[in-house]
């Protein structure tokens, strides 16, 4: 949504669905919280939560790089207290710390690391080994299965060791399932079939042992058979005795057709109950644009109801949303038609949703996994 479409269209719209001010004075900018005692990180904190944070990328590359004069306004916001987790959104990943077999770079990665240390919040480290975003090296090569191991390992070693210490999780294994739970063809399963999910979560074991160590998919987000599979990686590497410590949930979804709160409630209690943290670590809800009131206020009740699943459930430990502005989302790119998925529309002003998830982490949803919030899956 263009700056002077969605100043057009808010005005449009009642005060309560706007998401201006409720009231309040208009918001400036800085995030409804205004402030680390009042923003999201402090709602969840006090929920139960360990973090609500919000993932960032580079300044300057990718879908940032024709908003230069938005920077200041949203680094006001991402680093001023509204949260308090990040999660860098491309700079670890494989295409961009090892660009060339054996030829580290961590440029782009410790960007977003050194503004999380500098600034107290958590980190979700992302991702060790997947089959998307990949160096061309690695799938273009015919590996032999000792080869490969040697990659894997390699890569782990020297990926999780430059940031050893500074991750409170790193997603080992990311997006290894098909829809109906079988295994994807990646060039890892291909050659090495389920030795390398093993061979990934122990060798982060060994690296960085102070770090959760997490598999973390799309399409988690209600009971499916891709839940079941996600469920039967946890069993497989229990049973060896590897090390896994938490399901990450992206939790990518669509406004016009979320899961309900039920269904959000029963496949995050699916994992706990394995012994396993839970974490909504890509949370977006994207709608049909131009946006509209009606679509709006469904994406405040999908936002409220997953994150009202999360506070509810016992081991599900905290949310990041992939970013928070609207202009700074992988979504139109990907779904043409679609877009508007996050909390701040281009012009700083917040969605109806962030009212919905404010509810969320102050009871304002009920389902049937309400009880205890604390855990001892996790300490501070």
């Amino acid at each position: 949504m263009h700056l002077s479409a969605s100043l057009l269209f808010l005005a449009s719209l009642p005060l309560s669905m706007a998401g201006k001010d409720n009231g309040k004075g208009k918001d400036n900018g800085k995030g409804k919280g205004q402030g680390p005692n009042q923003g999201l990180d402090f709602l969840a904190k006090r929920a139960g939560l360990k973090y609500f944070g919000a993932a960032t990328d580079t300044p300057g590359q990718r879908e940032r790089a024709p908003y230069a004069s938005a920077y200041a306004q949203y680094d006001e916001i991402m680093w001023g207290g509204e949260f308090g987790q990040t999660t860098p959104t491309n700079g670890q990943k494989w295409l961009f710390a090892e660009p060339e077999h054996g030829t580290f770079n961590f440029t782009e990665g410790d960007i977003v690391t050194s503004k999380a240390r500098e600034n107290g919040m958590y980190l979700r480290c992302h991702a060790l080994v997947w089959h998307s975003q990949l160096a061309p090296w690695v799938e273009s090569t015919e590996w032999t299965p000792e080869e490969l191991r040697q990659v894997i390992v390699d890569h782990i070693t020297k990926v999780a060791g430059h940031w050893k210490g500074q991750c409170y999780a790193w997603d080992v294994l990311n997006e290894a399932l098909n829809e109906d739970g079988t295994y994807r063809e990646s060039v890892f399963y291909k050659v090495l079939g389920e030795e390398y999910i093993k061979l990934a979560f122990q060798t982060a074991a060994k690296v960085d042992p102070g770090a959760k160590l997490y598999y973390n998919d799309y399409n988690l987000e209600s009971p499916s058979a891709k839940t079941e599979g996600a469920q039967r990686i946890v069993k497989l590497l229990r049973k060896e005795r590897i090390r896994i410590d938490g399901v990450g949930l992206q939790a990518h979804l669509i406004a016009e057709t979320p899961p309900t709160l039920d269904q959000h409630i029963d496949a995050i209690q699916g994992f706990t109950k394995l012994g396993v943290e839970v974490a909504l670590t890509e949370l977006d809800i994207r709608l049909q644009t131009p946006a509209t009131a009606e679509n709006l206020a469904m994406q405040r009740e999908a936002y409220k109801n997953v994150v009202g699943a999360c506070v509810q459930v016992c081991g599900c430990i905290g949310v990041t949303i992939w970013d928070f502005y609207d202009p700074f989302s992988w979504v139109p790119s990907v779904f043409p038609g679609e877009g508007a998925p996050l909390l701040w529309f281009e012009d700083f002003t917040t969605h109806p949703a962030y009212d919905g998830v404010v509810e969320a982490l102050t009871n304002g949803t009920k389902g049937h996994g309400k009880g205890k919030r604390r855990s001892n899956l996790w300490t501070a």
